[in-house]
């Protein structure tokens, strides 16, 4: 068995954002998806599903025509769990000198052929290092539980007045996994496309993603499922657009939809002096809008009580 796996290619202009300046953060996180995913069945010798996604931040823009890196390894396991930790570097192919574009772990669960959770071999590490990575995912195991029921607990109504966008369509075939279900790195795609448009539409100017974090997953979204992905925005900074988005799923014979994705993501726009630039303010006129509002900023300082995320050296 195998408790790493790197995944090298190029970045396609198929995968830029509109203004062809970096790839879109949807696709980057389709790539971590599936490098969690080729470990984590390497390691478990199983289908596997994803569980959770945590802590994306877009440190370093990857550029159309880049080489990409993605190395995922095994840095936890439970009984039927891994936490696999995903770094994306990416290079100039002319010089072949990497740099760190972001970094996150994902929790990955192993199933049998009838979908339910089977034990995975128990990784121990072998070197310092291994040591040091495997003491940091314990560490964020209970805040990320906090975070968690923090998350589960809000409720979202007609109440508010915030601007909400709301995306539907049917899951295609091409986003099918190895399990006959639409890939977490498409449902994560689906979330940064909604959340995008919805900034845009806000700001008035093109956004870009700098974090997406919080990424459970309750239930597959079936082929063939109606989808809907509803972006809602809880707060503003003076340089950043903060929201929660919620991916429902159901078969079109019974219109009974069920969350099955939720997370927070975050947008900025990027001025041309390269930095984030100053948005627009949103106004809290209801209970509603102050208590998710006053929820966002509680999990931003959560967030910040985190320990730190450790990344392998190279």
């Amino acid at each position: 068995m195998h408790d790493r796996i790197t995944l090298r290619f190029l970045a396609a202009p198929t995968d830029e954002t509109r203004d062809g300046k970096s790839i879109q953060a949807g696709r980057v996180l389709e790539w971590i998806d599936k490098a969690g995913y080729a470990c984590a069945a390497g390691w478990s010798g199983q289908y596997c599903v994803t569980a959770y996604v945590g802590n994306v931040h877009f440190s370093k823009p990857i550029r159309p025509g880049d080489l990409v890196e993605a190395t995922a390894q095994i840095i936890h396991t439970g009984r039927s769990s891994m936490q696999v930790l995903v770094s994306v570097e990416s290079a100039s192919p002319r010089t072949g000198e990497f740099t760190l574009a972001t970094h996150c772990v994902l929790v990955f669960v192993a199933m049998d052929e009838h979908r339910k959770p089977v034990p995975v071999p128990q990784w121990r590490p072998r070197t310092a290092e291994d040591e040091r990575l495997a003491n940091g995912a314990v560490e964020r195991i209970e805040a990320r539980k906090e975070i968690h029921r923090l998350t589960l607990a809000q409720e979202y109504t007609d109440e508010g007045t915030a601007p909400v966008l709301t995306f539907r369509f049917l899951a295609n075939p091409t986003d099918v996994n190895w399990g006959g279900n639409a890939h977490g790195g498409i449902v994560m795609r689906w979330i940064t496309e909604t959340a995008q448009t919805l900034s845009t539409s806000w700001h008035g100017e093109e956004t870009v993603a700098v974090y997406t974090g919080g990424i459970h997953f309750h239930r597959p979204v079936h082929i063939g499922d109606i989808v809907e992905v509803t972006a809602r925005i809880l707060h503003t900074g003076p340089r950043s657009i903060h929201m929660a988005v919620r991916v429902s799923a159901t078969n079109p014979r019974d219109m009974a939809f069920e969350l099955t994705t939720r997370c927070h993501t975050v947008f900025v726009h990027v001025g041309d002096d390269g930095r984030a630039a100053p948005v627009p303010q949103l106004e809290q006129r209801t209970d509603e809008d102050r208590r998710l509002q006053a929820h966002a900023l509680e999990v931003i300082e959560l967030r910040k009580k985190l320990p730190p995320l450790e990344t392998p050296n190279r």
